[in-house]
């Protein structure tokens, strides 16, 4: 019996094989990362080369081989790389979370629906252009680390528990410190700044969509060191990643608190320090 299985499926990424193969890495609903070849897809006669470029979502027969799987066949199910690459901030910060959740799926061929439908749904979000991509980017960010076991505390005392809000930020510690647990090195964030990583979280989009561009710059930093601290590694695609709001996002006349100027923290990303 040949041994064949169909899955559906986001390219995270590819590498050449050979003349004209390639290595398809692809995060997929029931069985995980799945790494599979993709035979003769490099030639101009190859009938699903083109279906198989990051950020598609597609349906993929797989003929399980010894060492890799082999992909004979595949369909579209979403065309989310044809809008992505033709916009240069949408497309780094895809290619920011397609390497987010490569390095969240570390086992092969183990389950992981959720992050499947957390990628799937900011490729949609940013394909469709109705939000700002870094906000999308920064949300995926967070729920990605929340479905990790890494989520920061934004409400609470990272340390004790005490309802905050709370006016230090400790990466290293796991968040939001109180007076009495705050350590060496913590940075203070504007109050506005984890209001707006709460919103961004459980999705209450109409209120991250009225902050400022200086409140979005230093969430999106304390995001990504708080992402790269767990993942103990610096993610490659992310100082690609085009920080700008829309222009309608920032209204004339931004408060000097929300977009002030932010010190550098040693992860390289804007907060203001203490």
């Amino acid at each position: 019996m040949v041994n064949l299985y169909r899955d559906t499926g986001v390219v995270l990424r590819t590498h050449k094989l050979g003349e004209a193969d390639r290595i398809v890495t692809l995060l997929t609903r029931r069985h995980g990362k799945v790494r599979a070849v993709a035979k003769g897809v490099r030639r101009t006669s190859s009938r699903f080369g083109a279906r198989l470029e990051p950020f598609g979502h597609v349906d993929v027969q797989f003929y399980t081989g010894r060492t890799l799987d082999v992909i004979t066949q595949v369909e579209t199910v979403d065309a989310f790389q044809l809008p992505l690459v033709a916009d240069y901030q949408r497309y780094t910060a895809a290619s920011a979370i397609a390497e987010t959740a490569d390095r969240l799926s570390a086992e092969e061929g183990e389950p992981v629906l959720k992050l499947y439908l957390l990628v799937c749904g900011a490729l949609r979000s940013l394909a469709a252009g109705e939000r700002d991509a870094s906000l999308v980017l920064d949300a995926f960010f967070l729920r990605a680390m929340s479905y990790a076991g890494w989520a920061p505390a934004l409400t609470e005392c990272a340390r004790c528990g005490l309802p905050g809000p709370h006016v230090a930020f400790s990466v290293a510690a796991g968040g939001s410190m109180c007076p009495d647990c705050r350590v060496p090195g913590s940075v203070h964030p504007a109050p506005e700044v984890l209001d707006l990583l709460t919103a961004l979280l459980h999705g209450e989009w109409p209120l991250a969509e009225s902050t400022q561009q200086g409140t979005r710059r230093d969430a999106s930093g304390l995001v990504a060191a708080h992402l790269q601290w767990h993942l103990e590694r610096q993610l490659r695609s992310l100082p690609l990643v085009e920080r700008r709001a829309r222009e309608t996002a920032v209204p004339s006349g931004a408060s000097p608190r929300a977009g002030g100027s932010a010190t550098r923290t040693p992860e390289g990303q804007g907060v203001r320090g203490q």
